[in-house]
């Protein structure tokens, strides 16, 4: 797949003061300290480490009680944040589509016992190879997709995960809300090709795509290799009786003889994975039943047809057998040009592991140590606002390479290199933050006095479980075993 990266042709500084200023207008308690905790984040050396390392930058002006204090005590215009990034210029496909990836990502606390809204997170990789829970708070977050192979992306939504949500009705209503944002903003208009949202096996691909069926949206997703799909039922033939079938014919992903002929086949030449080879069976829906999701369906469940793609490439880069990959889009009857688009963008949409990796590396996003959410959702708005400002000055920047390091032309610049320069741009553009105030400092706990009021310990949260306080107060009818030695 082809994609143009929509540029910021004209006057880029201008792009990047209005969004500056904009960003500032959203900031409603706090302003000018979360401004310049922003800016301190865009131009400290280095990446970052600790909230304190950012009151010593330069272009934090206050102390770190201030820096603190915004995140605790601050406000953010979220609505008004939201919109002002669905305006922002975002990359487009070749055709003029704009491609969206949803993924969940953890900001990790597992010894953060004062910190209320804690959920158990997987993680993979952990130790060897293990496969465990940690405590945490799950996010989800949106970002367009950039063109070919880039680590930037245009992260332009991100929700964190409560208690006892379900990922897939809370990505549809977020990614539906989004979706409204854009087509209010002007980018998308009647007549343009569908918005294409791109998910992993994470997802309840068929789940998104019905609940997202009256929007202008395509959903593309990956699925386990062990699933089970049904073709479309047959014709019902003449002088049959009784109740016509609503599935047909089992096709099982790991048995090729229930596959029959593809409906589309192509062959690619690629430089990284060699011949690529992808077939597309037309028509297949899974068979749901009322459970899980589906519980409170009311009367028959729908059926959601698809087109199931399954990719498969002769070799990997790093050595490692290649597995085939199946892929399920909403939509149907698709040629061997969309076939090849689709496999192609999902492809595209491990670039959002990118993302992930500067927020939480290079900008700090996990390395503070907030206690209560909403100061956690605070911090993590500024840092879309830092990386949608390092996305408008990306042609603007120049390369300060380190010495050690190849030179990189204006256009392949990454994100850790642009923000190196964006200290040398900060000046030209708008700066609405105000300097501080001269005050003196509070007196503080009296020397000697213990604290009266300990903070509140909070249970992790773990799916069918009762709440904490149900189970202080259920008493158990189980007898005790007796010691017998």
């Amino acid at each position: 797949m082809s994609l143009s990266h929509h540029v910021v042709r004209q006057d880029p500084f201008a792009g990047l003061s209005r969004f500056r200023g904009e960003f500032y207008s959203c900031l409603t308690k706090r302003a000018d300290a979360l401004f310049e905790l922003a800016d301190a984040v865009l131009c400290a050396d280095g990446p970052v480490r600790s909230l304190v390392e950012l009151s010593l930058v330069g272009e934090h002006r206050r102390g770190h009680g201030g820096l603190y204090d915004a995140l605790a005590a601050g406000r953010v215009d979220v609505a008004r944040l939201r919109r002002a990034l669905a305006t922002v210029p975002l990359p487009r496909a070749a055709d003029g589509r704009l491609v969206l990836a949803a993924d969940l990502t953890c900001w990790l606390r597992p010894s953060a016992h004062t910190s209320p809204q804690r959920i158990l997170c997987h993680t993979y990789g952990r130790g060897k190879d293990q496969h465990i829970p940690v405590p945490g708070w799950p996010y989800s977050v949106i970002c367009a997709l950039e063109t070919g192979r880039s680590s930037w992306t245009a992260p332009l939504d991100a929700l964190r995960l409560a208690p006892g949500d379900d990922a897939a009705t809370v990505t549809a209503r977020q990614m539906r809300e989004l979706v409204e944002r854009l087509i209010t903003a002007g980018q998308w208009k009647d007549g343009d090709p569908e918005i294409l949202i791109v998910v992993d096996a994470g997802y309840d691909v068929p789940r998104l795509a019905f609940l997202l069926k009256d929007l202008p949206v395509q959903v593309l997703g990956r699925m386990r290799s062990d699933r089970v799909l049904r073709r479309a039922a047959p014709s019902r033939e003449p002088g049959v009786r009784g109740r016509p079938p609503r599935h047909g014919g089992e096709f099982v992903f790991g048995d090729p003889a229930t596959w029959n002929t593809p409906d589309a086949r192509t062959v690619t030449e690629t430089r990284l994975y060699g011949t690529a080879t992808a077939r597309a069976w037309d028509r297949l829906h899974p068979r749901l039943t009322h459970r899980s999701a589906w519980t409170s369906q009311l009367g028959a469940l729908p059926v959601i047809e698809g087109t199931v793609i399954r990719l498969q490439v002769d070799h990997l880069p790093s050595g490692a057998t290649p597995k085939p990959v199946w892929l399920w889009w909403s939509g149907t009857d698709a040629s061997g040009a969309d076939v090849d688009l689709l496999w192609q963008a999902f492809l595209r949409r491990f670039d959002i592991e990118h993302t992930f990796r500067l927020f939480k590396q290079t900008l700090g996003w996990t390395c503070p140590k907030i206690r209560t959410p909403e100061a956690a959702d605070r911090w993590t708005w500024l840092i879309v606002a830092v990386f949608t400002q390092l996305r408008l000055a990306r042609p603007l920047a120049a390369d300060l390479r380190r010495p050690w390091e190849k030179p990189t032309p204006p256009d392949r610049l990454t994100p850790a290199r642009v923000r190196r320069d964006f200290r040398h741009l900060r000046p030209k553009a708008a700066c609405p933050a105000g300097a501080p105030k001269l005050t003196q400092p509070g007196p503080g706990r009296p020397p000697g006095r213990r604290n009266s009021q300990p903070t509140a310990r909070y249970d992790v949260h773990t799916v069918g479980n009762p709440s904490p306080a149900k189970r202080r107060t259920k008493k158990s009818t189980t007898p005790r075993p007796r010691r017998t030695g």
